[in-house]
């Protein structure tokens, strides 16, 4: 079946012919041209679309395998959801070990994408704890590979973003949890450097995270609030689950909600909002790791253009200078979002070849796509980052030259090798140059 359809930003479109897989075990189906493996389609840009290719649509794929809930091991198909994996585990005492910012990811693509979460400086990227997955590739080939079996398929499949081949089923060590409790503490900060002595402080909490005001400046650059926590030793009494999603945007606005007026309100109020000292807190692991998943299409709030975000990492010795110059020019460029995102990456390496997570800063914000203005501002921070040797996140990415992908990623001509010749993306042609 041919379909037009985008990713989660709705930038770009693409038409693209869409196979479903149900049976693991069952060799691919025949396509014409070339493939790529397609899970929850959460990336933001062209990395899970294939344009005038094929999408093969591994959400069929999402049976659970086996579960030993004495040491925490758990193995599934790749196309299940980290939401039904936690309805799966989270009542047997055990907790997924890396959860991006929202739930609605599949087993495979958070390994194709290595994602990475607010506890990264104590735990490293998702890739860090599977313990194996197997591989389907175009020829028919099986691969099982793991850490320490295959372990160049490993690094190459880990991050490499479904090129290497169809991930059919991963194999993840868990991690214990006493129930779905989370103590938090939030504070706002005044500016940028307060994050960082609020992030060195904190360093010993499992979670660390912070939102930013995009549009301060002066002495309020990069000011916001910033939010920590830990998994509760001890149960809260007579709490209930916060249930699954309570609202929706119910169909797509002709026009974008994010605009200036709207995201100065909001950036103030929430700000504003936040508590000056310390505020402790015991709430339910949903709201705190996945806020937005509460409302059901979110993405439709930024209009029928959609949006880009945009997420970079700036390595420790430059990131307090460069994170205050790109939020300067954010902020004269009067763009941006209520979502503006800044942690702290640790020191354990990730395993992939094209991982993102590197020790550092990350920065992630949305921008309305308001069209060649955007991508100006876009190109110039990528002039920003790679001058102070970041890199830029493929999961987030719908724009990014060939040359800013190879400065971010310098094991890319040893990745080369492992693609499968009949896979590919709308974002690889790009940054091969192959479009």
């Amino acid at each position: 079946m041919a379909a037009a359809g985008g990713s989660w930003g709705r930038y770009p479109r693409a038409k693209q012919r869409l196979i479903a897989l149900s049976d693991r075990q069952a060799p691919l189906p025949r396509f014409n041209g070339t493939a790529l493996p397609h899970g929850n389609g959460r990336s933001y840009g062209d990395s899970c679309l294939n344009p005038g290719g094929s999408l093969l649509l591994g959400r069929g794929l999402d049976r659970h395998i086996d579960f030993d809930p004495e040491s925490g091991i758990v193995e599934c198909e790749a196309g299940m959801l980290l939401s039904d994996l936690l309805d799966l585990v989270v009542p047997q005492g055990w907790f997924v070990p890396v959860t991006p910012g929202t739930r609605l990811v599949t087993l495979g693509g958070a390994v194709a994408n290595d994602v990475h979460g607010k506890n990264h400086h104590v735990a490293g990227s998702f890739g860090r704890h599977v313990l194996g997955l197997e591989l389907l590739r175009s020829d028919g080939q099986r691969l099982s590979c793991g850490p320490d079996s295959a372990a160049d398929w490993f690094a190459a499949t880990v991050g490499g973003l479904g090129l290497t081949g169809l991930i059919t089923r991963v194999r993840l060590q868990l991690r214990r949890i006493r129930g779905p409790w989370l103590h938090t503490q939030t504070q706002r900060f005044e500016r940028l450097q307060d994050f960082f002595a609020l992030s060195a402080q904190s360093a010993s909490s499992e979670y660390t995270v912070a939102w930013i005001d995009c549009l301060a400046r002066g002495s309020s650059l990069g000011r916001g609030v910033f939010m920590q926590a830990d998994h509760a030793t001890a149960l809260p009494d007579r709490r209930q689950h916060p249930g699954h999603r309570r609202l929706a945007m119910p169909f797509s606005l002709p026009f974008s909600l994010v605009n200036r007026l709207s995201l100065r309100a909001f950036n103030t109020l929430y700000f504003h909002r936040a508590p000056r000292r310390p505020r402790q807190c015991t709430v339910h692991y949903e709201p705190f790791f996945y806020p937005l998943d509460a409302v059901a299409d979110w993405n439709r709030m930024y209009g029928p253009r959609g949006f880009l975000q945009y997420q970079c990492v700036m390595p420790p010795a430059n990131a307090p200078a460069t994170i205050a110059e790109l939020l300067e020019r954010i902020a004269a460029s009067r763009q941006g979002s209520f979502l503006v995102v800044l942690k702290q990456f640790g020191s354990l390496p990730s395993p992939g070849m094209l991982s993102f997570p590197r020790q550092g800063t990350t920065l992630a914000l949305d921008f309305p796509f308001l069209g060649k203005q955007t991508l100006d501002l876009l190109s110039r921070l990528d002039g920003i980052v790679a001058t102070a040797g970041g890199a830029v996140y493929p999961a987030k990415d719908a724009r990014m030259s060939a040359r800013m992908f190879a400065a971010s990623f310098p094991r890319w001509r040893e990745f080369l090798p492992f693609v499968d010749p009949r896979f590919s993306s709308g974002l690889w042609r790009r940054v091969m140059g192959d479009e």
